[in-house]
């Protein structure tokens, strides 16, 4: 039942996603306008899930909008619950080492598969 849920969740979002990239002008020059707003969007969704699921949403509903709706939206709003809770929790050089490391490798990783895909 989990895995559905997080499926269904993930289609939505996804589908989300595509739409507001759709309806955002794709005339915004060389800032990635629609990717910006959803990184926002999502960011703030999954902050409202999290503080629901402390006891007020049941972990079905939990699992649906934010693993399933939100990991489909966009990826980055994990990545920043979870630079919350390693705040929340005083790991703060966990912290900073996940942001770097992942901002870092995982640029480095586009870029290599680029390189590997020519």
């Amino acid at each position: 039942m989990n895995l559905l849920l997080v499926g269904l969740g993930g289609f939505l979002g996804s589908v989300c996603r595509y739409m507001i990239s759709q309806t955002i002008s794709k005339d915004s020059g060389s800032f990635p306008l629609s990717t910006f707003a959803v990184n926002i969007i999502g960011s703030l969704l999954i902050g409202v899930f999290y503080g629901l699921s402390q006891g007020k949403i049941s972990e079905d509903i939990r699992l649906f909008a934010t693993v399933g709706f939100c990991g489909g939206f966009t990826t980055f709003s994990t990545f920043a619950l979870e630079n919350l809770k390693l705040l929340q929790s005083g790991n703060y050089f966990s912290f900073f080492v996940y942001i770097l490391l992942s901002t870092t490798v995982c640029i480095a990783a586009v870029l290599s598969g680029v390189y590997l895909s020519k």
